[in-house]
């Protein structure tokens, strides 16, 4: 056997010896064959906690959010209001000889119209409109938009700058009316949806979601009127200028608010946005749609909210109830009840009354001449007064305009930002932080507020 051979043959038994080797360790491991290991189903672990669930319930929510949102916004209205201009005084101008003066006239500022817009939104088949006052009450002329694009001039068929509610009137019929909800069952953390026309037409019926905030807010300094109700929804939903008069809603797709005004430092969402409550606005609704008016009723006394001071005194338990400071008229309805200053309100025929504006809207809102019962906490125990409450009327009638002949709100504020003490409190603007009603340019400013709801509410009953 030659040498060539030989190394061939020992080439093969060590070939031979490996592949023995080779078997016999993937015996003693087990390792699968290569078909087993093709045919063998893989099962990878499937958890079956609740993380599954929760991805459900978030889809479900979002197509809760978008079933609202497709039902509510055709019911959402864009608002334009334009108000003439109206020169206070002749302005002297610098005059340059003829022909030179054709080439270098000078528009007066003031002969411009000014333009504003807010958001609203239809209650009823033929027309009726819910906004706030603060959106129309300036304005010569209202041109409304809707959804599907179509344009109507408006109407105001009344406003009560009180609650800053308004109602505006379109010539149509068959519209999408939005469904009232009850903002009394409105509770702190649930979702709710802001529809509205924020930051000009170019982001008109926008939807944002949040969820309620608080609620019985006051936002002191926003609403100068004497017997201005405030007694808002807070919510975190985005609101901006341009949201005034539009619509939060909830869950269902009923309204249980107005947007209406926002705390910021910017003039921007902040993430505090105020909503009238929409039973309140709806008692104002209703009046204004039949008569043109608010008529209220009124006990004649000025009041605020019980601090534990009056709490003490009084005997209560809990800090609660309206302190009656004085009379506001001579011939006080509270006064010939019985009730003195000092006293303490917790009740009206049973209803409990926790702070300034629960009294105002369960008083205001009777019927002139009908007869209350109210529970007083006063040094040495509860006492039961019946009254009898006066009625009062609104300052300012239903109308385009409430004083055609006065000089525009708009014209007496700075046409900058600014701190405008000097502003009337219902102007028609974007206004100065911290409380910014939301609708109207940005060139108009609004008085600040000096308070929160956590300082002491006083008022006038109605």
């Amino acid at each position: 056997m030659n040498t060539r051979t030989s190394d061939w043959m020992k080439l093969g038994v060590l070939v031979a010896l490996a592949v023995v080797l080779t078997l016999a360790f993937a015996a003693a491991v087990n390792l699968p064959r290569r078909s087993e290991a093709q045919i063998r189903p893989v099962s990878l672990p499937v958890d079956q906690r609740p993380a599954a669930r929760t991805v459900a319930s978030a889809v479900e929510l979002g197509d809760a959010f978008a079933s609202v949102a497709q039902a509510v916004r055709p019911s959402v209205v864009f608002i334009r209001a334009e108000q003439r201009a109206q020169s206070q005084r002749p302005q002297a101008r610098r005059r340059l000889p003829p022909p030179f003066d054709e080439f270098f006239q000078e528009p007066d500022p003031q002969d411009r119209p000014r333009r504003g817009q807010g958001t609203g939104f239809i209650i009823s088949a033929d027309g009726h409109i819910l906004t706030n006052n603060h959106v129309v009450e300036e304005a010569d002329r209202l041109r409304v938009r809707l959804l599907d694009h179509r344009e109507f001039d408006a109407k105001v068929v009344g406003r009560d700058p009180e609650t800053d509610v308004a109602v505006i009137k379109i010539e149509a019929t068959g519209l999408p009316a939005l469904t009232l909800g009850n903002s009394d069952s409105v509770r702190i953390g649930e979702w709710v949806l802001a529809v509205g026309n924020p930051l000009g037409e170019a982001f008109s019926f926008t939807v944002t979601a949040g969820i309620v905030s608080a609620t019985g807010r006051l936002l002191a300094g926003l609403n100068r009127e004497r017997y201005a109700i405030q007694d808002f929804i807070q919510t975190d939903a985005v609101i901006n200028p341009g949201n005034s008069g539009g619509p939060l809603v909830n869950i269902y797709g009923q309204a249980v608010g107005i947007n209406s005004a926002i705390a910021s430092p910017t003039g921007f969402y902040q993430g505090y946005g105020f909503a009238v409550p929409i039973n309140l606005a709806r008692t104002v609704a209703e009046q204004l749609i039949a008569t043109g008016k608010v008529t209220r009723a009124i006990l004649g006394v000025s009041i605020r909210d019980a601090d534990a001071d009056d709490a003490a005194y009084a005997g209560l338990s809990e800090v609660r109830g309206v302190v009656v400071q004085d009379y506001s008229l001579e011939d006080s309805p509270a006064k010939r009840a019985g009730l003195v200053p000092g006293d303490v309100i917790v009740e009206i025929d049973g209803r409990p009354v926790q702070y300034v504006a629960q009294l105002q809207q369960i008083v205001g809102f009777r019927r002139p001449g009908e007869r209350v019962r109210l529970t007083v906490v006063r040094k040495g125990g509860k006492t039961m007064f019946g009254a009898s409450p006066g009625q009062r009327t609104p300052r300012i009638p239903g109308g385009l305009r409430s004083s055609p002949s006065s000089a525009s709100a708009w014209s007496r504020c700075p046409t900058k930002w600014r701190t405008a003490r000097a502003c009337p409190s219902r102007n028609a603007g974007w206004p100065s932080p911290p409380w910014i009603p939301t609708g109207r340019p940005r060139t108009k400013a609004w008085a600040p507020a000096r308070s929160s709801r956590t300082s002491t509410t006083s008022g006038y009953d109605r």
